[in-house]
């Protein structure tokens, strides 16, 4: 990995950092930071299109218990990162926010030096009770 890359790599990592942190804490601070203001979120887990705008997910955010407050374990991670170019990026991750489990794919710009979130597709499965 070139030092340019490998630093790329770093502050890819470093926004998905803020990315876990803001979910499991529900900490839209956090969340804006690591992702961009027009941002699509799309799920189609349960068979219709859910597609919300930032605006309407940090209100979703705002009003759920945290994972944190609720002392659920704290399970996310990084499943791969691949660049498609110096400033486009595209991660794999998975976390918990009980009940539900998620897989998020997550496509990452870089403007203005900073990578940030342009795109969260996700799937999420409820854990067995």
């Amino acid at each position: 990995m070139s030092a340019t890359h490998s630093h790329d790599y770093d502050a890819v990592i470093a926004t998905l950092a803020d990315y876990f942190d803001g979910l499991y804490h529900s900490d839209t601070a956090r969340l804006r930071r690591a992702m961009h203001p027009q941002a699509h979120y799309v799920c189609a887990t349960d068979g219709s299109l859910l597609k919300l705008d930032m605006e309407a997910y940090w209100a979703v955010v705002e009003q759920r218990a945290s994972p944190a407050s609720q002392g659920a374990a704290r399970e996310d991670k990084v499943v791969s990162v691949e660049f498609a170019g110096p400033v486009t990026a595209f991660a794999r991750v998975e976390c918990t926010i009980p009940p539900k489990r998620f897989t998020d794919l997550l496509t990452l710009i870089k403007l203005h030096g900073r990578w940030q979130i342009i795109s969260k597709v996700f799937h999420y499965e409820l854990d067995a009770a």
